[in-house]
């Protein structure tokens, strides 16, 4: 009955730690994705500044260039700037959420194979393919 008990309990914990990892990596990939919007804001930032404010400036929506003033662009890569610094501190908190999460379900995991050394020798038996 304890056996039985132990290895629900493994399967539960190992159905959290794959689900907390395949988060943790989509969190990861966000912040990655957000960081390079970030950076592209700012280069286009950076170009812009060294454009005279009297220069033809365009901006591209789709296959269409649309002109605008300089001063608009500037305010939309600054707001797109803005935001995803926002995203990726928001993205922060939730990746070291994760984290936790991720090494107390290791902790959990570790103390019940320590328990059951039966349930740990049975697990270390199965082939995996």
């Amino acid at each position: 009955m304890a056996d039985e008990a132990n290895r629900t309990a493994f399967l539960e914990l190992q159905g959290r730690m794959i689900e907390t990892t395949s988060k943790f990596k989509q969190v990861q990939n966000q912040i990655r994705i957000k960081e390079g919007e970030k950076k592209r804001a700012f280069l286009t930032l950076e170009e812009l500044r060294q454009v005279p404010d009297d220069t033809n400036t365009y901006k591209s929506i789709g296959r269409t260039f649309v002109l605008e003033p300089k001063s608009v662009l500037m305010s939309e890569q600054e707001q797109k700037l803005k935001d995803s610094e926002t995203a990726i501190s928001s993205l922060q908190t939730s990746k070291e959420y994760l984290e936790k999460q991720k090494s107390e379900v290791e902790i959990n995991l570790r103390e019940l194979l320590q328990q059951d050394p039966a349930l740990a020798r049975q697990i270390m038996s199965m082939n995996v393919m």
